[in-house]
């Protein structure tokens, strides 16, 4: 099922009978209240918002776009019957060192972004309708599903992330990244120098683009040619009139502007991904927006956090989990089977490796790099190591096995000073940036593994087979 735009991908779901329309709602508390359903209810649909009070009919709002694994599906191009390993897989081979694509840049008449124009005075970004996604957030925020665009000031390296965006007034808004992220690297460049930093934010992309925004596509790789990668052809993008930055001629919607090292704002409160209001309120970066550029009848996607699982939580259990099983084969630890970053735990916070084997020491070496690897390095808490007989996809396994394996004595280590951020909860609020990490191994003892009792019950690979052929009988 192919698509081009947000909008395309809207028509592929609704064929589907997975779109769920949702008239009258309003900004201030339905649609934050309504998100939050949808995104706590296993299975539940996309859900567009229309006739939103004070708003043109037209002026839309779409939640829950990934979250069940057929739409992830879709979304990547894939077969909709795909199941969690095949996914995965299929994944990692489309996203292989050498795949990705650069962009195709085209002229301002092939982009349907520039339907509707706005530039100086007539700029206003309350034209859209903005929730306030939780009680207490300090402001709307416009940026949730969104991308933003951000040049190195050193190379040509364009980087396309996911930032949050809260709206000040009609022309400016706040821009929140965290300490070392790729985007914050290239601001601070920017700020020490004492230039003005462009930005173009794209509070409309297309579910594949957001998705490269929101995981870690490596460093020194544009999102927009992983993405070209993922498609198998050149992602269309047209440079933005104020700042040049590449932004794709499809979007639904496009703010450019500058942020200055010596204009800062209140931001903040916001819910975060983890389920707590962390960060507090303080001064961040702003953005003069100088133009905003909209389709006829635009789309903004909705992404706003809320406590795990929610939506992006519940596809990155996979896309992390298969960059995070990448990470530990390229870094040469050998036999291992599966990865899993856990929805509950933000794909962060508790994440779980399967390996075979293999010498003494084996388990710790890959609990040390699941630690610290790109894919598993930032704001991490608890991570466990397990016999290939454990299925990692079921909670209750995993938990069984750190009850039954680990020795808190022997098999549980700490390591400190590792890379947190101020969005950490259990870290003081005078020491945030940093925090500790909990390795658990929770494999059979390699030094006595034939005399450990044998396990009752199915391996990982029987259970699966057993659930294709029987599971009509839960049903």
């Amino acid at each position: 099922m192919k698509y081009d735009d947000l909008r395309g991908w809207i028509d592929q779901v609704r064929a589907l009978g997975q779109v769920r329309d949702v008239s009258g709602a309003t900004w201030e508390e339905d649609i934050g209240r309504i998100t939050e359903m949808f995104h706590h209810t296993d299975g539940a649909p996309a859900a567009l918002f229309d006739d939103i009070p004070g708003y043109p009919h037209g002026h839309r709002i779409l939640v829950n776009a990934n979250a069940t694994l057929q739409r992830l599906a879709l979304t990547l191009g894939l077969d909709l019957d795909v199941d969690r390993r095949g996914l995965m897989d299929r994944f990692l081979e489309l996203t292989e060192e050498g795949k990705a694509i650069p962009p195709v840049v085209v002229g301002p008449t092939d982009a349907p972004v520039f339907q509707n124009v706005a530039t100086g005075g007539d700029v206003d970004v309350l034209t859209f309708p903005t929730p306030l996604w939780h009680p207490r957030d300090g402001g709307r925020y416009l940026g949730t599903g969104v991308s933003v665009v951000i040049k190195d000031p050193d190379s040509d390296w364009v980087n396309v992330g996911t930032y949050r965006v809260m709206i000040h007034d009609g022309r400016h808004v706040g821009l929140y990244i965290s300490p070392g992220k790729h985007g914050k690297q290239f601001v601070d460049t920017y700020f020490e120098r004492k230039q003005p930093c462009p930005v173009a934010i794209i509070p409309g992309p297309d579910p594949l683009l957001f998705v490269g925004s929101t995981v870690e596509v490596p460093y020194g790789v544009c999102e927009y040619d992983w993405v070209g990668g993922i498609r198998g052809e050149p992602y269309p993008v047209v440079n933005a009139p104020v700042t040049g930055l590449p932004v794709p001629a499809a979007a639904e919607i496009v703010l450019e502007g500058f942020l200055h090292h010596d204009r800062f704002l209140p931001e903040g409160p916001f819910g975060e991904w983890h389920g707590y209001y962390a960060s507090g309120q303080r001064p961040e970066p702003v953005v003069e927006v100088s133009a905003v550029y909209h389709r006829d009848d635009p789309i903004m996607l909705g992404v706003p956090p809320n406590k795990p699982p929610w939506e992006p939580m519940r596809y990155r259990e996979y896309l992390r989990s298969a960059l995070l099983l990448r990470n530990l084969r390229q870094a040469g630890v050998p036999g291992v089977v599966d990865a899993q970053c856990f929805a509950v735990g933000g794909n962060r916070l508790f994440n779980v490796v399967s390996i075979q084997q293999k010498y003494a020491g084996h388990a710790r070496q890959a609990l040390h790099v699941a630690a610290q690897c790109h894919a598993g390095a930032y704001l991490g808490r608890i991570v466990v190591v397990v016999d290939d007989d454990v299925d990692i996809t079921d909670l209750s396994d995993v938990i069984w096995a750190i009850c039954t394996r680990s020795d808190p004595e022997e098999d549980m280590d700490i390591i400190r000073k590792v890379w947190s951020g101020p969005l950490d909860t259990a870290v003081h609020p005078d020491r945030k940036g940093l925090n500790s990490r909990l390795l658990v191994d929770a494999t059979r003892p390699w030094a006595w593994r034939d005399r450990f009792p044998a396990a009752i019950g199915p391996d990982p690979e029987t259970k699966r087979a057993t659930r294709e052929r029987w599971g009509h009988l839960l049903r």
